[in-house]
């Protein structure tokens, strides 16, 4: 069959495949395997998640029914039907998520000494100790708002937990309404201890509900609950005759407190006249409106997680960073790379010092003319961000391209580039209509009279909390091909050059890169005989591009194995008339973030890294590259790590034909964990490999399992 004529059979919802992800974030909630306070973390990553889903994707739903766009999406659903369909999966998911939180995880909790308390189960002790902090910490900051004629309705902060208040006063007979916000400057688990052997918290909604008569007094308090409200926050900007973009998304950020709500959370059992006067108040839709258990913002459970991660009975042990082999801690890290050029970076199994080390010896260099680099996503107090600074102050010629757009961070990226830019780097505010996604970084030095460039280059951002968290590759070359189109690609970015007609080694988003991958696809197929049939193995976040997925099926039914590793969404069904696609995904104790492609081309392989999914949006609405890997070591650790994974047999589900996951429980880790067996397999790596010395023998993926 060729691409053209496959229908909603091989495609999955790309809606509800992201509510399937969830599901499996929520399945290390509930797996014995992992260390408590690691199944406490998959509680707040899993609400994390689903927050963002309203704030965007249920967001981004709504608004296309409001304008009457219901064309059905290649499933065949139409808007309709996906959100009746969303709205049943996550009442599902809220149910099990609580039942994990409430009847496993907190009682295991408590058998370790680490207790969830309301106030008055506490001792006259501790409830006299809570009163005064109270009274000296929480009261000051509390802000009651009333609603009446001459209060209206207030703007509810996003994602807050607000406590609802019904009351009569002595100077009002009828029922009077109000709000108070659970203030987020304060701690949400205040210690309650009562002895040394325990660490007793209670939730901050349940102190300042327990002293509600203190915010409102001379008032009969009738009703009272928590409940949160998610906004919609999926805005973009036309960005034609934008002709300040910093201050457009500036204007933007501070319209997101007003925008609509998408969500209503009250809790499950709540009723009566407050309840139905909030939800008159807020007009929301049935499909918008959720009872959820108690307690509210499971996300705020990280905290908890992290305030008693010292316990090593809770915990599952560190796994301390490696060197990185061709690396040395004696030489500048450009010296390695001249040496020993290219080589892989694996984060999180490697540290990533390395990379802040290229940037601060860069900045200092004398010889070091230029940098220039992208950043996407950058952390709070970015080590990368300060090199960058003292690289300019020190008369570098330091251009940085800040991606203002990034969902989310858009805030903490303006006041990076602010900084940037007072620091004397040129701050390149991205590309109209196009999201500057690439991680790239280049920096150009005299050698003996003669312009040299060296080139770092990504799957992920230059983020040194995510690099401890996210697994990602990045390689550091001085390939001149490779540095020439490194080049070229920025002066595409911060001028106006056309883009090249032949990249000599990458391939660009949007320019090439939706051609090269499928002509990479098309050759496999091509290729492919019953001898020697073809294999094509993709690892990324999602894979949902129609015209990606039907030149898979293509490229499977001409014969071609096709084994894909996808984290998140994937809208490719397999089964369809052939077994020859397989689907896994693998969630553990760090995010799949690597895009690693593999394709056999009849016997002479190739392996790419790339910043991008196998997305429309990766593919034509951004920048971003697709770099090859050609030296024999990096492509046996490539190879390697596919292998591991395609082994997994704890952490790995298995996409059906039937659109679900299935995968195997286990009460103990075992040596089939991909993730334990890749950081094995770096650490035995740098064991044996010493600077300059040949790469060790591996096993060589051979697609067989």
């Amino acid at each position: 069959m060729k691409a053209n004529e496959f229908e909603h059979e091989i495609f999955l919802n790309r809606e509800l495949s992201w509510l399937q992800f969830n599901d499996r974030v929520l399945d290390e909630a509930g797996c014995k395997a992992n260390s408590l306070l690691d199944r406490l973390k998959f509680i707040a990553i899993c609400s994390s998640n689903l927050d963002e889903f309203f704030m965007v994707r249920m967001a981004g739903l709504r608004q296309l029914v409001k304008i009457k766009r219901d064309t059905p999406d290649f499933t065949g659903l139409t808007l309709r039907q996906q959100l009746i369909q969303a709205r049943a999966h996550i009442e599902r998911m809220l149910k099990r998520q609580y039942r994990y939180l409430n009847q496993e995880i907190l009682p295991a909790l408590e058998k370790h000494g680490i207790c969830l308390r309301r106030p008055n189960e506490l001792s006259g002790t501790a409830q006299q100790a809570l009163k005064k902090f109270f009274d000296t910490q929480v009261f000051p900051i509390l802000t009651p708002i009333a609603v009446d004629p001459s209060h209206p309705f207030p703007i509810l902060r996003n994602g807050a937990i607000e406590i609802a208040v019904s009351m009569k006063s002595a100077a009002k007979p009828e029922t009077v309404y109000a709000f108070v916000e659970v203030p987020e400057v304060l701690p949400r688990f205040i210690p309650a201890d009562e002895d040394s052997s325990t660490h007793t918290y209670v939730l901050l909604e349940q102190l300042i509900m327990d002293n509600l008569p203190s915010l409102f007094t001379n008032c009969c308090i009738d009703q009272f609950f928590p409940f949160r409200i998610i906004r919609d926050m999926d805005f973009s900007i036309d960005e034609t005759g934008v002709s300040d973009l910093l201050h457009s998304i500036e204007k933007n950020l501070l319209e997101r407190r007003t925008r609509e709500p998408i969500q209503l959370q009250i809790p499950v059992g709540v009723r009566g006249k407050l309840a139905t006067w909030l939800h008159n108040q807020f007009d929301l839709a049935a499909e918008f409106r959720y009872r959820v258990g108690q307690p509210l913002h499971l996300q705020q459970f990280m905290a908890l997680a992290e305030r008693e991660a010292s316990n090593p009975k809770l915990t599952e042990p560190t796994w301390p960073p490696l060197k990185v082999p061709g690396v040395s801690n004696d030489l500048p890290v450009i010296d390695s790379i001249k040496d020993n050029s290219p080589f892989c970076i694996m984060l999180p199994f490697h540290s990533f010092d390395p990379v802040v080390r290229l940037i601060n010896e860069a900045a200092e260099d004398p010889n070091v003319l230029a940098i220039k680099q992208t950043l996407y996503r950058v952390s709070g107090n970015s080590p990368v961000v300060r090199a960058l600074q003292r690289a300019a102050e020190n008369g570098k010629q330091v251009t940085v391209i800040v991606e203002l757009k990034a969902r989310f961070d858009e805030g903490n990226n303006i006041i990076w580039a602010q900084r940037l830019e007072e620091s004397g780097a040129h701050v390149i505010y991205g590309i109209s209509g196009l999201k500057i996604h690439c991680k790239a970084l280049l920096i150009i030095r005299k050698e003996s009279g003669i312009i040299q460039r060296y080139v770092h280059l990504s799957t992920g951002n230059y983020n040194d909390k995510t690099a401890t968290l996210y697994t990602d590759i990045g390689i550091m070359s001085c390939d001149a091909k490779l540095c020439e189109d490194i080049s070229a690609l920025f002066n595409i970015m911060t001028g106006y050059s056309s883009p090249m007609s032949n990249w000599h080694k990458i391939a660009v988003a949007p320019f090439n890169l939706r051609e090269k991958s499928l002509a990479l696809i098309d050759r496999e197929t091509r290729l492919s005989t019953p001898e020697n049939p073809g294999h094509i193995t993709a690892k990324m976040n999602s894979l949902v591009d129609e015209e990606i997925i039907r030149h898979l099926y293509e490229a499977a039914h001409a014969g071609v194995k096709i084994d894909l590793i996808v984290r998140g969404i994937c809208c490719l069904k397999p089964g369809y008339l052939t077994n020859n696609i397989r689907v896994i995904s693998i969630i553990d104790r760090f995010l799949e973030h690597s895009r690693i492609f593999r394709f056999k081309n009849g016997g002479n392989p190739e392996y790419y890294l790339s910043s991008a999914d196998w997305m429309p949006r990766n593919l034509d609405a951004r920048i971003e590259i697709l770099f090859p890997v050609s030296n024999e070591h990096s492509c046996r650790l490539l190879d390697e790590i596919l292998a591991i994974q395609l082994e997994d047999h704890e952490k790995a589900r298995a996409l059906r034909f039937n659109g679900r996951y299935v995968r195997k429980f286990f009460t103990n880790h075992t040596p089939a964990r991909s993730q334990w067996r890749t950081y094995q397999m770096l650490q035995k790596y740098g064991e044996t490999d010493t600077l300059g010395a040949a790469p060790p023998k591996l096993t060589v993926y051979t697609g067989v399992d």
